[in-house]
């Protein structure tokens, strides 16, 4: 039984077991076939509410979280929405460190949420939309300094296990049970590096066959071995020059692809109009990922992504630009 047949009794407890959808309209001229995990749908409208229910529950029952203690986070919006949603249900006061860069809708979400949501100057010839590692160490300082000041729990999302551990307990299984196992690869845009190290550990485990790619912006392969020529791309939510994830763990990676700025706003833009899915940046990466790779040497073959986050977190930024309303 899913909750889809239960009434629940917090949002909380809706997070979790997304459709998987063939997206048979985009891959109409490609041979192959791409199934994609609808993780906008869960509350907080991004896959980030699996890992905020996940660290705060494992912080709970390790002991680690005290009662009425302050959790704090640095997000680029997704986490910290994730986060305003299970503190508010389990009584936590949170405090969302965003860049100034991310779009303001996540910040205005996150506010209504309840969370405080403090957010960090870019760094002098940063351009909003544009955050770059350089912007998120800035953020970094700032969340080390509010979980001084104010004794809290840090959410930390790059190094907690509970991140990719959410991803290994719920989303690699969800997929692999509604696709009735029928995964020849997975390709997965690198943020936190926490879905992929999650959803390849547990699809390594069902059939160490299926091959396992990072995404990652033209211009900004670092995990791939390339210098940052292009730090400051428009692909929000990853991508942000680290040459580490601590998360990810090598032996599941079987290679890295790359995707150019237009080439994720152009598959975001069909992905909303062929196939009625309106999602993000790294959505539109992953697809664009995966098209790739039917292209190439993946020909004939099943390729499962995550639509990471919904476009409505994005109406301010040029993803949706060209779709401002006209007159009468």
């Amino acid at each position: 039984m899913t909750h889809l047949d239960e009434v629940l009794a917090s949002a909380v407890e809706a997070i979790g077991e997304t459709p998987l959808v063939e997206l048979g309209r985009i891959t109409r001229d490609v041979d192959g076939r791409v199934l994609a995990k609808l993780e906008y749908l869960n509350p907080g409208l991004s896959k980030k509410d699996r890992i905020a229910r996940q660290m705060i529950e494992d912080a709970q029952a390790q002991g680690d979280l005290r009662p009425g203690q302050t959790v704090v986070e640095l997000t680029s919006g997704n986490t910290g929405t994730g986060l305003a949603i299970v503190c508010a249900v389990k009584g936590y006061p949170f405090v969302a460190v965003m860049s100034k860069g991310n779009s303001r809708e996540r910040a205005r979400m996150m506010s209504a949420l309840g969370a405080e949501v403090v957010l960090v100057d870019q760094l002098p010839g940063s351009k909003p939309g544009q955050v770059s590692g350089g912007d998120l160490e800035l953020v970094e300082r700032a969340t080390q300094r509010i979980v001084r000041e104010r004794n809290a729990f840090r959410a930390d999302q790059f190094r907690l296990e509970s991140n990719p551990r959410a991803h290994y307990l719920h989303t690699g299984p969800e997929i692999i049970r509604q696709s009735g196992g029928e995964i020849d690869a997975f390709c997965d845009f690198a943020g936190t590096g926490g879905s992929f190290a999650g959803c390849a550990a547990a699809f390594k485990a069902y059939d160490p066959a299926i091959k396992c790619f990072i995404v990652e912006p033209e211009g900004a392969a670092v995990l791939a071995g390339e210098p940052a020529n292009k730090p400051n791309h428009r692909i929000q939510g990853g991508g942000y020059s680290m040459p580490e994830l601590p998360l990810l763990r090598h032996e599941h990676i079987d290679g890295y692809l790359q995707v150019t700025d237009e080439e994720v706003i152009r598959t975001a833009r069909r992905l909303a109009r062929e196939e009625g899915i309106f999602a993000g940046f790294s959505s539109g990466a992953n697809l664009a990922a995966a098209l790739q790779l039917l292209e190439t040497g993946y020909s004939g073959m099943t390729v499962v992504v995550l639509l990471n986050d919904s476009g409505l977190k994005y109406l301010s930024t040029d993803l949706w630009a060209a779709f401002e309303e006209s007159g009468p």
